[in-house]
């Protein structure tokens, strides 16, 4: 009888061509067919209507209801000439994927027969179960009411799965109470707390200015095996990652795949799941081979922070569905293999104005450029004064396996702006002295300041793949964030720090301005005193590096390594400070948060203990000892033809061996489930997860060490999992 893995690889090699059918039209001429526009609105609802509902977003007021049940008729009407018959409140939890609850449009009427109806009430809110969804006790199995809210600045979709139509309405999710129980609430508060923030202080450059808004571009890494190795993996199943599998003879080492050719059956593969995504308004335009075997990138145009957010939710589950399509498992996990490079998902953040203008971008003049000087140092000031709490943004179980491997950022929070701007920022510190300024002095510096920085950046800064915050020419790259992520979480953190920060950079130059002190020469004061206040945070060279490790020790940096002792910084001062001061989060809402963080952490450790345990108990211990007696009776029969004990001292060695191997993995199993078993009673979140992390956790590379060793010994042919040698490399 076949095992699962001989079963698994000859239908990975034996798979047929799917034929991907891609409309005979260019991109353009069906890219966001199933969103629902502006100017698909715009076709659906009267002028008044329209025009309402446009203010409304562009304005934040609140949509009035009759312009809601225009709106729910236009969607309606949209949606089923689309074929859909079903409608749902599409939503973030905490849980780190999307959420719906599907209802039709059609009702039964008096007469026995029905209509299809959808009133702006089915629009604005919908009640799922609040209780089910990770809530950190705001909400009891007996308190189940919750509500979702449609959030009309990211527009309605249509998502097509199989032979179902269905009209998905972009929504926030909050709790009876008022409490937010996902990531979009936040995220929206956020956003809006930045724009007010930084609006004044475009003002003071630009008074044309009306609105500000945060964009985002991601980058998503991915692996792909075939399903059928999948399915032979139940660490894959299960936890996301291999939690056994020695090292191939050949890996990433010859750097061959990295922007490689594609392999054809993922190439099919990516052109069905760009095609979704573009039918879905996702802007995918970037798509390569990453540094691991079988590991994968895509990338979109940067949009509006909230939208994008949605879009890589949305890019998440178009990934597996489509993937499934063509018999591929794609594996999200942070480091699904180890021994090769880990995925993250980069988030490239920028601000801009409704003038055009990127506030992280250089202009062609002093004024420009002193705008550009003003919020980029005010970055970097933000993330010196709360580097923490980005930290925490970016902790999660499967991310901490990736964090400070040589393959990404460490857990050191600093921040890379390159050779040529460190200058900059040096010589800005250096010409701002106590003193006040004339006109004359001011229109000086303000050349140098000029002269100091071309009008084309990007050539002059370079990048640093080891930095967890990096100046990329126009934007700062957070390089940390992990790929299982909702971007949502990381940007939350990043926008209140930002806006924070510059409401008392306003309240600094407005009061030098009051004693006497011109705009210019104030606000350069100000960001004299930020560089020299902010120079720990800055890190030009190798992230990775020990000497790093030491310097940033000496600097003052925080350098917590696990997800367990990270979350601890969103119960500190600093954090309830910030959010709740800011009503980004109230005190309730921030403590659940963390509360849920740590349970989840736990909740995937308890995971892979379970799943290791029975694995290495059930699959590898039986194949080892199998393979054993086979030994033990060759051995017993070269004996009995009276050859010396040298001539199968080989054979008697590897008995041992793999006696000791199976002694040890027997014994580990039970302590790590003795000591998973005295974790769980422990009662507060923050210290189960501390328990799991120390000591659940170092059981898993002692058993899987051992697994691995016997996978060197054991006979090929009785080896039940997937090699990685077939993982990576059978597409």
């Amino acid at each position: 009888m076949k095992n699962s893995r001989k079963s698994g690889v000859e239908m990975a090699t034996q798979r047929k061509k799917i034929n991907v059918k891609l409309p005979n039209k260019r991109i353009s001429e069906y890219y966001g067919e199933n969103v629902f526009t502006e100017a698909t609105m715009k076709k659906y609802l009267s002028e008044d209507a329209y025009e309402s509902f446009k203010s409304a977003i562009h304005t934040g007021k609140k949509i009035d209801r009759n312009t809601a049940d225009q709106v729910a008729a236009a969607m309606k009407s949209w949606a089923i000439e689309k074929g859909a018959k079903s409608y749902t409140h599409w939503f973030q939890p905490l849980t780190g994927s999307t959420a719906e609850k599907h209802d039709t449009f059609f009702v039964p009427t008096a007469d026995g027969a029905g209509m299809e109806t959808f009133s702006g009430d089915s629009l604005v809110q919908q009640e799922p179960d609040a209780s089910s969804f990770p809530n950190g006790g705001i909400r009891q199995t007996f308190e189940a009411r919750g509500y979702t809210a449609w959030d009309p600045t990211s527009p309605a979709f249509i998502m097509e799965i199989g032979d179902g139509i269905t009209l998905c309405i972009p929504t926030i999710f909050i709790s009876y109470t008022g409490e937010s129980l996902d990531h979009k609430a936040p995220l929206l508060k956020s956003c809006h707390f930045l724009e007010n923030a930084a609006l004044p202080v475009v003002n003071l450059f630009d008074r044309h200015a009306t609105k500000v808004q945060a964009t985002l571009g991601w980058e998503q890494e991915y692996f792909v095996v075939d399903e059928a190795l999948f399915y032979a993996r139940p660490d894959l199943v299960l936890s996301g990652r291999t939690l056994l599998g020695h090292a191939p003879a050949k890996g990433q080492q010859l750097d061959d795949h990295y922007f490689g050719a594609i392999p054809e059956r993922v190439y099919d593969f990516m052109l069905d799941f760009e095609r979704e995504a573009h039918k879905l308004g996702i802007p995918v335009r970037t798509r390569h081979n990453e540094v691991a075997p079988s590991q994968f990138e895509l990338a979109p145009m940067f949009e509006e922070v909230n939208v994008a957010v949605d879009h890589n939710q949305l890019i998440m589950d178009v990934l597996e569905r489509v993937g499934k399509r063509h018999k591929l498992a794609v594996l999200m996990h942070e480091k699904p293999f180890q021994g090769v490079n880990g995925s993250g998902k980069h988030n490239n953040w920028s601000m801009s104005t409704d003038t055009g203008k990127n506030l992280l971008s250089p202009g062609k003049t002093p004024k420009n450029n002193l705008m550009f000087l003003t919020f980029f140092v005010n970055v970097i000031k933000a993330v010196n004064e709360y580097s923490d709490l980005l930290r925490a943004s970016i902790a999660s179980a499967s991310n901490d396996h990736r964090l400070g491997a040589n393959e990404a950022p460490p857990a050191i929070i600093s921040v890379f702006i390159g050779s040529h701007l460190s200058a900059v920022l040096k010589e800005v510190a250096k010409r701002v002295d106590k003193g006040k300024y004339d006109e004359a002095k001011n229109a000086t510096l303000k050349l140098d300041i000029h002269n100091k920085i071309p009008d084309v950046l990007l050539d002059n800064t370079d990048r640093n793949r080891t930095s967890p915050f990096a100046f990329t020419g126009n934007k700062f790259e957070v390089r940390a964030v992990g790929s299982t992520a909702n971007c949502a979480w990381p940007m939350t953190v990043l926008n209140t720090i930002m806006a924070n920060q510059l409401v008392e950079f306003k309240k600094e130059v407005d009061k030098l301005m009051k004693e006497g002190e011109k705009k210019e020469g104030a606000i350069l004061r100000v960001i004299r005193r930020y560089i020299n206040s902010s120079k720990n945070i800055l890190f030009e060279g190798d992230n990775y590096s020990d000497e790093w490790a030491k310097e940033a020790e000496k600097r003052g940096l925080s350098n917590v390594k696990t997800t367990a002792y990270a979350l601890d910084f969103l119960s500190a001062k600093k954090a309830k400070d910030v959010f709740v001061k800011n009503s980004i989060f109230s005190e309730v809402e921030l403590e659940a948060r963390s509360e849920i963080f740590y349970e989840a952490y736990t909740l995937k450790l308890q995971i892979e203990a379970r799943t290791l345990g029975e694995m290495a108990l059930n699959e590898i211990l039986p194949v080892a000892i199998t393979y054993q007696n086979q030994l033990i009776k060759n051995a017993q029969g070269l004996k009995e033809l009276g050859l010396k004990k040298e001539s199968y001292q080989s054979q008697l060695n590897l008995i041992e061996r793999i006696s000791n191997h199976i002694n040890v993995i027997e014994s580990d199993v039970a302590a790590m489930i003795e000591e998973r078993k005295k974790a769980n009673k422990v009662e507060h979140a923050s210290d189960k997860a501390k328990a799991y992390c120390d000591q659940v956790k170092p059981y898993f590379d002692s058993i899987r060490y051992h697994c691995d060793k016997l996978e060197l010994i054991i006979d090929d042919k009785l080896w039940p999992l997937p090699k990685y040698r077939e993982l990576l490399f059978l597409k």
